[in-house]
C-alpha cells in the first residue's frame, strides 16, 4: 500500500486557548481537528510544521502598532475586548501571535509545495486599529504585507468563502493594488456594515449547495481576472454549513467538500500555489464541527 503523500500542515497546540466548555466561541475545535488529522493519517504528532510567535514587528504592518503593543501586553481596553467576543488575557494573545505566525508559515510552504494548510486563521474581522468578530489579530492580512514587503511574492490573492463578509481584511488591504480581496458570504450576516472587497458577492439566506457551487464556479475566473497571483490565500470557514450556529446559508457537507475541492483544483490546475486558513465554524459539538473542517483537509490533500 502506498504512503499517503504529505500535506504541508501548520498547527500549535496553544492554538487553543481553553475556553471553557460551552463558550459562545469553540476554542476546543483546535485540539480536536489536530487529533482528527493524526487519526486519519493527515500527519503524525512530529508531522505538523510548528510556528513561533509573530513578532510586533510583523503585525505593525497590517495593525496599529499600539494595539499590538495592547493585545502583546494582554492589556486590550475592555471596550474593544466586547467588539472581540472574549477577553485577552495572555493565552488569547500568545494563541492570536502564534495563528499569525501559522499563516505566514503556511503561505511560505505553499510558496515552496503548492498548497499548505493552517489549523487556525483567518481571523477577517480584526481591523487596523482594533479585533472585532472573535479575531484579535487579521493573520491573512498580516502574512500578505509580509510577503509583499519581503519580495517573496508581487501579488496576492484572498478568497474568503466563511459565511461572513471579510471586513477586516477588506479594511486593511485597501488601496494596494497588490492585493485583490474577494468575499462570497450572506448577505444579511454579521457584519451590519460592510467594508467594500474588491470583489464581493452577497448571497441570500437559505442558499444551498446546487446554487451556492453555481455562484462559485462563475466566481472563480473572475478572481484573477486582469490579476495574475503569485500565491492565494483562501478562508475556508464551515460557518456556511446548514448545522452552523451563527451561519444563515444551507450547505451540507458534500457541499463543503465540493466547495473546497472547486478552489484547490481551480488554482492548482493554473499552477499557483493556495495557503488555506481555518476560517469560522460555530457549534457546541466540537467533534461534528471540527470534522466539518477535517474536509477541507481532505480536499487540499487530494488536490496535491
Amino acid at each position: 500500500m502506498s504512503a499517503m503523500p504529505a500535506l504541508p500542515i501548520v498547527h500549535a497546540p496553544a492554538y487553543d486557548a481553553a475556553f471553557a466548555p460551552g463558550h459562545r466561541f469553540p476554542m476546543g475545535k483546535y485540539t480536536r481537528l489536530a487529533q482528527l488529522l493524526i487519526d486519519e493519517g493527515y500527519a503524525d504528532l512530529d508531522g505538523f510544521h510548528r510556528p513561533g510567535p509573530a513578532a510586533a514587528e510583523w503585525l505593525a504592518l497590517a495593525h496599529d502598532r499600539s494595539y499590538v503593543d495592547q493585545v502583546i501586553a494582554s492589556r486590550v481596553p475592555k471596550p474593544i475586548e466586547r467588539e472581540i467576543g472574549f477577553d485577552v488575557d495572555d493565552r488569547v494573545s500568545l494563541r492570536a501571535r502564534l495563528a499569525t505566525a501559522g499563516t505566514v508559515m503556511a503561505a511560505r510552504l505553499a510558496l515552496d509545495t503548492g498548497i499548505a494548510c493552517n489549523t487556525a486563521g483567518g481571523s477577517h474581522h480584526a481591523r487596523r486599529a482594533q479585533g472585532a468578530g472573535f479575531c484579535t489579530f487579521n493573520d491573512v492580512a498580516v502574512a500578505a504585507h509580509l510577503l509583499l514587503a519581503g519580495q517573496e511574492a508581487e501579488r496576492v490573492l484572498v478568497i474568503d468563502l466563511d459565511v461572513h463578509q471579510g471586513d477586516g481584511t477588506a479594511e486593511i488591504c485597501a488601496g494596494n493594488p497588490r492585493i485583490r480581496t474577494v468575499s462570497m458570504h450572506a448577505e444579511r450576516n454579521y457584519p451590519a456594515r460592510k467594508t467594500a472587497s474588491s470583489i464581493d458577492v452577497g448571497l441570500p439566506d437559505g442558499t444551498g449547495d446546487e446554487a451556492y457551487l453555481e455562484t462559485l464556479d462563475r466566481l472563480l475566473p473572475l478572481t484573477v481576472e486582469g490579476f495574475a497571483p503569485d500565491l492565494v490565500f483562501y478562508n475556508a470557514g464551515v460557518d456556511p454549513h446548514r448545522g452552523d450556529r451563527l451561519g444563515r446559508l444551507d450547505l451540507s457537507d458534500d457541499g463543503l467538500l465540493a466547495r473546497d475541492r472547486r478552489v484547490f483544483s481551480w488554482f492548482r490546475q493554473k499552477d499557483i500555489p493556495v495557503a488555506s486558513v481555518l476560517g469560522g465554524g460555530y457549534s457546541h459539538d466540537i467533534d461534528a464541527l471540527s470534522r466539518r473542517h477535517l474536509l477541507t483537509f481532505r480536499a487540499a490533500l487530494e488536490s496535491l
